[in-house]
């Protein structure tokens, strides 16, 4: 006669009670060794930008996620402040390839914000949380900080935030000399290069603009 653990082992409520154990697990692929189910450990979802910590403003950044499930669908969302305190923020859906990675650079948007091959979408789609408000830039001295979402499924209810990250765009390269120009009834600001050495155009003819209400003036400045 057989024993209790036997025939347990033999029965459908022990394998039906296996399986949903492992689905609970959320596994995505189960492999049964004998009696053992082994449930895969699924890589946490990172999140990378290059060039990290920050750049320019008009420099390009790659953007890319790895550690995803297969095919997995996620909503990647940019949001910024402006200096007084205006949200900004654009969204955008993908699906990650059959290895759980998504490079913007080669996976189209599939709606949001923006759709297709948009590999800055996140960044030039950023919009007013209010209408009617402008990302205006008033001191180029300090740089607008970038919030990074990896949030699971597709919106209008994306799920669980896999990773994030910040980024640092800035207006003023480092080392540059910012001076302010009054001259008669000019006013504007002259940006130099840093080091001691004059500008590769010194001694030839240069050319001041400046904003003003009627438009863009142009004054012709003289060493």
């Amino acid at each position: 006669m057989a024993s209790f653990p036997a025939v347990l082992r033999a029965s459908r409520l022990y394998q039906w009670s296996l399986k949903c154990s492992a689905q609970f697990l959320g596994s995505p692929q189960l492999r049964q060794v004998g009696q053992i189910i082994r449930v895969p450990a699924r890589m946490a979802a990172t999140l990378i930008l290059e060039p990290a910590g920050r750049c320019c403003w008009d420099e390009p950044v790659r953007i890319a996620v790895r550690g995803l499930a297969p095919e997995q669908t996620v909503t990647l969302r940019a949001s910024l402040h402006d200096e007084k305190g205006a949200l900004f923020q654009a969204h955008a859906r993908y699906r990650a390839d059959a290895h759980g990675e998504l490079d913007l650079e080669r996976a189209p948007a599939l709606g949001g914000s923006f759709a297709g091959l948009e590999p800055m979408g996140l960044l030039w789609a950023l919009e007013p949380e209010k209408p009617l408000v402008r990302l205006v830039k008033r001191d180029v001295r300090t740089p607008l900080a970038v919030e990074l979402e990896v949030l699971d499924g597709h919106d209008p209810n994306p799920g669980r935030l896999l990773c994030q990250a910040q980024h640092e765009r800035y207006f003023l390269p480092p080392g540059v000399r910012r001076e302010r120009v009054c001259a008669g009834r000019v006013r504007g600001t002259l940006f130099l290069p840093p080091g001691e050495q004059p500008p590769p155009c010194a001694g030839q003819n240069q050319v001041l603009i400046v904003a003003s209400p009627l438009g863009l003036e142009w004054y012709p400045c003289h060493q």
